[in-house]
Order: structure tokens, then C-alpha cells, then sequence
């Protein structure tokens, strides 16, 4: 797991691919029983780190100022990636599925233990994130590019 600094929150990441337990990642966190806390994103759809770290710092500014638009922190970290308005489908776009076997795990301030649980948590092998760039779906990252583009130029009508 590689830490971040942004505005003195620490951001912890971690990569894993070949995740077999993704669906009861999906559950626990629907539940909101997932402990600790933790946003996973659906690693096909990050190219590189940064925009993630932006994410993140959006997130945060959110928190700040009091405004987060979703529940928690972290289910505002996927929505604020996905760049759609609607909540519900940018988790379901940008987080993981039942099926999902390759995420990003991340958590804001997470202690020593707390990197340890998460690691327990997901069934998978760890990855360096230098992994990303060429991991990523281009394909998949275009249509939801054109996604966002096409409703946005239908909420503008």
C-alpha cells in the first residue's frame, strides 16, 4: 500500500489484480458493514494515480466544507471519479461489481492496522501501481468518456 500526502490527510492506495471475493466486497459495503472503511474503484477504468489523487482532493474539499454529496467519504471518493452528477451510477460505473477482479483499494488517514485489515480483506495479490498505465481498458475508459459527454449534452437541453 503506497501513502500520499494531500493538504495533510494521508491517502493510502493499494492495487490488487486477480480479486476473487469482489462480491462480498460489493455486499459488506452495500450493507455498510465493510470494516474499515474503504473505496474500491474498478481499476480497468484508472489509466494512472492522478486523477484518483484529484478525486481525492475533491473529496476532501467536500468534507471541509461540509457538502459531501453521498454518505461517507469514500463512497464520495468513487463518485467524485466517475464525473457523472448521478450517484447511483457512478458507483456502479466506477466501483466494483460482483464480478470485478482487478480494484484499487483506498482509505483516507488509516492507520497501521488498518492498512493490515484491508489487506486481509481482499482476496487477491497486491500489485505495484506503476501496474496501472498499462492495465488499463481504453476502450472501456472512451465509452464512459462518451457516456458522460452524451448526458451531459441531454441535461443541457
Amino acid at each position: 500500500m503506497k501513502s500520499f500526502n494531500i493538504n495533510g490527510t494521508t491517502f493510502s492506495v493499494a492495487l490488487y489484480t486477480d480479486v476473487t471475493n469482489s462480491k462480498e466486497l460489493l455486499e459488506s459495503m452495500q450493507a455498510g458493514t465493510l470494516e474499515p472503511e474503504v473505496a474500491f474503484l474498478n481499476a480497468l477504468l484508472i489509466p494512472d494515480i492522478f486523477p484518483v489523487l484529484a478525486a481525492a482532493h475533491k473529496t476532501l474539499v467536500a468534507k471541509s466544507r461540509d457538502t459531501l454529496t453521498t454518505r461517507t467519504l469514500h463512497s464520495e471518493l468513487v463518485y467524485n471519479y466517475s464525473g457523472s452528477k448521478h450517484i447511483t451510477e457512478s458507483l456502479k460505473r466506477c466501483g466494483i461489481s460482483d464480478s470485478t477482479t482487478y480494484i484499487l483499494a483506498t482509505r483516507f488517514d488509516a492507520s497501521p492496522d488498518e492498512i493490515k485489515a484491508i489487506g486481509k480483506l481482499i482476496n487477491g495479490k497486491e500489485i505495484d501501481l506503476e501496474e496501472l498505465e498499462g492495465r488499463a481498458n481504453q476502450s472501456q475508459i472512451q465509452k464512459n468518456l462518451e457516456y458522460h459527454h452524451l448526458l451531459m449534452q441531454y441535461l443541457a437541453v
